[in-house]
């Protein structure tokens, strides 16, 4: 835990009082002013406030869409400098490497900036190189939010189920992933290959040999920016259809896949000369495990039928709110919400407002924050707003809509159900010979310890045994007899 009177510490404390209160931070909002100070205050502080934006139940609406106004935007270190850190990771000259290379850097920001080179090989590639002394700074700023955010849990126990430490824990995490840019290239690679064969999504190809730890190098990509309807027209792409493609993408992303790319602001997508959707920069990158899959799918259908009580049962059946809780109370929060989103046309409908707003009821039915959906979040306010400026008049999630349906039909329907019960035997099945050889090793392990066994326990082990895997069995029989019941059963039916 970071100590309150390190010096580090002492002086964080105090950039960040200077900053907070200077007489210029009068002007604007509250969330206008925060967001100014977490510019001018560094790249943690930029990164920390981009996190926080997903916070509404923290902060309100207001203020988070204040935040996420926040640019990961920073002035370029020199180009000699660029170039001296790719020769240091390389250890090899630049020319080795490259035939030639821009030291222009074509976008910075707090943690890399990118510089247009071609491979000695003769291939276009776009170079991203670590700032100098960046990981040491983060480390510094990371340690300061850990320590705050500890003593908040401390001194106000309440704020213990808004998980302060985890919230802090899993920007610690993003933040360490974008510090290795081989983790980012790997990103890369695993988005690639679920779209592997998809004509209308793609992904830059990673060059190995020429990413490590401080430099990543891409395939560099053309088109146009995905914001800019009137240069999509002018090239001939139709907005309804860049628009599918951008919620095929988002759904297959993260219900199919459960990995998503989570900063798609527009500069990190574009469309292609074919007409598919290119996106860049992969440092944050979300996952989301089946459960959770599931329970998105299952509140957003639940919503966009009007269902709530729908919706409470499935926050109940996810565990996101204690069991002791009213469902019908909870149902009538969600109704709360819901009506005044749901009500309005279908092109205002916003699925990331009624989230946040979501979590802003939570203190009330004690929903812990749960930190995996807080990525998610802050994309889903990036993609409806690239949808609003493509089309005023479309709501993306419309769009969605029966990609979702489908999805859960394939997932959640009978035939999903009785293959996941297979799965579920065949591990058990898996386990049998392991827990057998466990206990073989604790037998060996007695008598290597001078345990003696007489004839009569090593019956009772192997009856007992016995009896363990006549129990194992038993779903076994169970599921042949069903089979065997279906088949007559669809024989007789024909």
């Amino acid at each position: 835990m970071f100590p309150f009177d390190a010096v580090p510490a002492a002086a964080a404390l105090s950039r960040i009082g200077r900053t907070l209160t200077r007489p210029v931070r009068a002007i604007g909002r509250p969330g206008q002013r925060l967001a100014a100070a977490f510019g001018e205050l560094g790249p943690s502080f930029i990164k920390l406030g981009q996190l926080l934006s997903t916070r509404a139940d923290l902060f309100g609406e207001e203020i988070t869409l204040d935040l996420a106004s926040l640019q990961d935007r920073l002035p370029p270190f020199p180009g000699s400098e660029a170039r001296a850190l790719i020769e240091a990771e390389f250890s090899s000259p630049l020319e080795g490497l490259f035939a030639s290379f821009d030291e222009t850097a074509v976008a910075a920001a707090s943690i890399a900036q990118v510089h247009f080179a071609r491979t000695t090989d003769e291939r276009d590639v776009a170079v991203k190189v670590l700032r100098p002394g960046i990981v040491a700074a983060f480390s510094r700023d990371l340690d300061l939010f850990l320590w705050l955010a500890g003593l908040s849990e401390r001194l106000q126990p309440l704020l213990r189920r808004l998980k302060p430490v985890e919230v802090v824990e899993m920007l610690a995490e993003v933040v360490r992933f974008e510090m290795d840019l081989r983790f980012e290239a790997a990103a890369a690679s695993e988005l690639a290959e679920n779209f592997a064969g998809d004509p209308d999504f793609r992904v830059p190809r990673v060059d190995w040999r020429r990413t490590g730890r401080s430099v990543l190098t891409l395939e560099r990509i053309s088109g146009v920016r995905i914001d800019d309807r009137a240069a999509l027209i002018a090239v001939g792409h139709r907005i309804d259809d860049v628009l599918v493609k951008a919620a095929r993408a988002f759904f297959n992303q993260v219900f199919r896949d459960g990995f998503f790319h989570a900063d798609l602001h527009p500069g990190n997508m574009f469309v292609d000369e074919s007409g598919a959707i290119v996106v860049v920069d992969f440092g944050i990158m979300g996952r989301l495990d089946r459960a959770t899959r599931f329970y998105l799918a299952d509140m957003l259908l639940g919503f966009l039928s009007s269902d709530y009580r729908r919706v409470a049962e499935v926050h109940f059946a996810a565990g996101y709110v204690p069991p002791r809780r009213s469902v019908d109370a909870f149902a009538q929060a969600c109704r709360a919400i819901g009506e005044p989103i749901l009500g309005q046309p279908l092109q205002e409908i916003s699925f990331a407002r009624l989230l946040a707003q979501l979590f802003q009821v939570t203190e009330q039915f004690e929903m812990e924050t749960q930190p995996q959906l807080l990525l998610l979040q802050k994309t889903m306010v990036q993609v409806e707003g690239l949808g609003r400026r493509l089309d005023p008049e479309v709501n993306i999630w419309a769009l969605a809509r029966p990609l979702i349906e489908a999805w859960m039909r394939e997932n959640r329907g009978p035939e999903a159900r009785l293959q996941q019960r297979f799965e579920t035997l065949a591990e058990m099945i898996d386990r049998v010979p392991r827990l057998m050889r466990n206990l073989e090793t604790l037998v060996g392990d007695w008598s290597r310890e001078g345990v003696i066994m007489h004839a009569e326990t090593l019956a009772a082990q192997a009856a007992k045994r016995a009896r363990h895997l006549a129990i194992l069995l038993i779903p076994i029989w169970l599921v042949t007899a069903a089979l065997v019941a279906i088949a007559l059963a669809l024989i007789f039916r024909q």
